[in-house]
């Protein structure tokens, strides 16, 4: 199984970016964030990419969130839904049935940044917390993938940018993150496999040439349940690929077993 994560800063800049990237690496599910587009401005090659079901929830100019699911990895089209605590565009989530192989919940998220309100990132992770302990009470395997927008510990981000004083490295934040781990049942899976790659960074600021000298911050992950992520083998973050201020993070995943 691959899922593909990216905060591609506007889908319309980038659309045959995303189309190189479903045709390349042919993704089981790829998640998108900060789409910036209503539905009837969707480009049409994200929008009807053949052998994919396409769910897009975004609004003009702002947000927004996608998943698109390969049609031969599903049973059926996924069913779609954003919980009660969404606002903004920010969480769509998928319940995929697999061929051969239980369900598992994927949720496409963009946590809000909180330099315009603070309090609104705070709540939106309580609940994001709230809602992955009540996945994992139901039994049911859950994968979160996004911009998160906090950085989880000091090798997230590179020497020079470090500064627990700014937001999304706040030790609040930082606790946040840890709650919804633990919570959840979740595990990093990018950091669990690479767990002293100092440089594995997923955003750049859009200065300086601060992407080409990878003086970055990590801000998206792939979160999986800990028997999913136990399958996990490889989840690197893409920094050579497109012209976001994001990197794609791409999860790969060894089969299930069969008996």
């Amino acid at each position: 199984m691959k899922i593909i994560t990216w905060n591609v800063n506007g889908v319309r800049a980038r659309a045959e970016q995303v189309a190189e990237l479903i045709q390349r690496e042919q993704p089981d599910v790829l998640c998108l964030q900060e789409i910036k587009v209503a539905i009837d401005h969707l480009p049409k090659e994200i929008g009807e990419v053949p052998g994919y079901f396409a769910k897009w929830h975004g609004m003009k100019g702002y947000s927004g969130v996608a998943l698109h699911v390969r049609e031969a990895f599903t049973s059926g089209g996924p069913s779609v839904w954003h919980p009660e605590f969404d606002h903004e565009a920010r969480i769509a989530v998928a319940e995929i049935k697999r061929v051969a192989a239980p369900p598992v919940l994927v949720a496409s998220i963009y946590v809000p940044n909180g330099g315009k309100d603070f309090p609104a990132k705070i709540r939106f992770l309580h609940a994001l917390t709230t809602w992955a302990a009540e996945i994992r009470a139901s039994g049911r395997a859950l994968v979160l993938c996004g911009d998160f927008n906090v950085a989880r510990a000091e090798i997230d981000v590179h020497p020079r940018e470090r500064n627990n004083r700014l937001m999304g490295q706040l030790p609040e934040e930082r606790a946040l993150f840890e709650g919804l781990l633990e919570a959840g049942g979740l595990r990093d899976v990018g950091r669990d496999l690479d767990p002293t790659n100092d440089a594995m960074y997923s955003w750049w600021a859009p200065w300086r040439n601060m992407r080409q000298r990878n003086v970055g911050w990590r801000l998206d992950y792939v979160l999986a349940s800990a028997a999913l992520a136990a399958r996990a083998v490889s989840c690197p973050a893409v920094r050579e690929f497109g012209t976001s201020d994001h990197g794609p993070v791409i999860a790969t995943f060894a089969e299930e077993a069969t008996s």
